[in-house]
């Protein structure tokens, strides 16, 4: 087992019994600012795990003496971090059991480790929104901007002439995850994991629609929203100065 310290804004376990792929992962990783630690079975995971933080697993379900997706499922049932699990190119169904075990994504071997970047850093990014949004319906009372008000313990919108207005479960937690992140993009994928609507069925056009359906509650001029506004390419970002009200 080997560990690579870097100034690092993150920490990767990375768990594979091939040398040349965990050394693939960590020099990577590292030269992009990630901390790493290596191992290649479940019990030096463990031990790093026992002593330090992580923020992500990258798991090879295929290890030579160990059932990478017995790995997953006890990792999951004692936590909550992200994982992404490796499987070969052909492996489909080991991919879905581990998504179904509750891996967050998956990376086809052989893989591009630039691929493997962009999906490290997106998990991560769908991971913190969700921590904020969750830390905001336990700690936060309501949230004010312009007006309008949204008690989160209540789940009650209130416009500025004082009036209630409803939302659905979607639409609550939309505005909720817009709110929670003023003046930042968020994708697609991020609003539909947050919005409760991303499963297998709905296509990414779907948070259009409820974004949509949001604005024409909120927006005097829908058509030229100020609060949602479109980032070409990107996403929506809430464009307004929201006061969080604590307690």
């Amino acid at each position: 087992m080997q560990a690579v310290a870097v100034s690092a804004l993150a920490h990767v376990m990375a768990v594979d019994d091939d040398p040349y792929v965990l050394d693939l992962i960590s020099s990577y990783l590292g030269d992009h600012d990630f901390r790493v630690s290596t191992a290649a079975n479940e019990r030096e995971m463990c031990e790093v795990m026992a002593r330090d933080a992580v923020d992500i697993v990258v798991l090879d379900l295929r290890l030579a003496r160990e059932d990478g997706l017995e790995i997953a499922r006890r990792l999951r049932e004692r936590s909550k971090v992200p994982i992404i699990i490796l499987t070969g190119r052909l492996e489909e169904a080991d991919r879905v059991m581990g998504l179904e075990l509750g891996a967050d994504d998956y990376v086809t071997k052989p893989f591009s480790p630039r691929e493997l970047l962009a999906r490290v850093r997106a998990l991560l990014r769908r991971t913190r929104m969700h921590e904020r949004v969750t830390d905001s319906l336990a700690s936060v009372r309501a949230y004010q901007f312009d007006g309008w008000e949204l008690n989160i313990r209540l789940r009650r919108l209130t416009s500025p002439l004082n009036k209630p207005v409803p939302l659905s479960n979607s639409e609550f937690n939309l505005l909720v995850a817009f709110l929670a992140a003023p003046q930042k993009v968020l994708d697609r994928e991020q609003l539909l994991e947050l919005s409760r609507l991303h499963n297998a069925e709905v296509f990414d056009r779907a948070i259009d629609v409820q974004v949509g359906r949001l604005r024409r509650k909120i927006e005097s001029d829908p058509k030229a929203p100020t609060f949602i506004v479109t980032e070409r390419g990107r996403g929506y970002a809430f464009n307004a100065n929201v006061d969080v009200v604590r307690g």
